[in-house]
């Protein structure tokens, strides 16, 4: 949203002209936000960050992992704090454990609409009664599947289904656009929360030592709010 280009790719990571770390990223992870070309997604981008309706939720980053003045700069955008906002990591780092056991077993009783990575494997999430894929860069080359799943939910009058959302900004788009439209059913960017039960990168720290039963690293993060 501040219209600085990002990469991730086999070389690491660059935001603007610095390169964050030289970690090579998997393919499933690889992203390219370009200023000007990608400057549209952008706009949506800000619209949906912008953008009010009752239970429609944002998360923000917060300040330690940011820095203040970073901090600052999304509530500006934003127009101020309120009740809309919440927290990009909210389910994640030292509260991955409450996702697990407090979120993840709600998904049982509902029915849950993935959308995500086209090489997520759902074997192990029988709960999912309709899949949605996109693939690399999604929020720039697959921004049509919006339209696609819209269509679906049209015609045939999906209500009180829980869309779960796997896909980086991509994600943020579609919810925008969807509950806008249909507010019957519930949209959750769940980031990487699943990625080691649906076969897909599980390099994040906090899901490395969460899985490896080991009390070390984000794992036991505890952010400032």
């Amino acid at each position: 949203m501040q219209g600085i280009e990002v990469k991730l790719d086999d070389a690491g990571a660059v935001i603007g002209s610095q390169k964050i770390h030289s970690s090579s990223y998997k393919r499933a992870d690889h992203k390219h936000f370009h200023p000007q070309q990608h400057v549209r997604y952008q706009k949506l981008l800000i619209k949906a960050f912008q953008y009010k309706k009752r239970n429609y939720y944002k998360g923000v980053s917060c300040r330690c992992c940011v820095g203040q003045d970073n901090f600052d700069w999304q509530i500006l955008l934003h127009g101020g704090d309120d009740e809309s906002l919440t927290w990009a990591n909210i389910w994640i780092n030292a509260n991955y454990s409450k996702f697990i056991k407090f979120v993840l077993p709600l998904l049982y009783s509902k029915k849950v609409v993935f959308v995500g990575h086209e090489h997520a494997d759902l074997s192990k999430l029988p709960f999912i009664v309709r899949d949605f894929r996109v693939g690399y860069n999604a929020m720039v080359n697959d921004y049509d599947k919006i339209a696609v799943i819209e269509s679906w939910i049209e015609n045939h009058s999906i209500r009180n289904h829980v869309f779960i959302f796997s896909a980086s900004s991509f994600s943020n788009l579609a919810i925008h656009r969807l509950y806008a439209k249909y507010e019957g059913n519930t949209y959750i960017d769940i980031g990487t929360c699943l990625s080691p039960l649906i076969n897909m990168p599980d390099d994040r720290d906090y899901l490395k030592k969460f899985w490896s039963y080991q009390n070390l690293g984000d794992v036991v993060k505890q952010c400032i709010w």
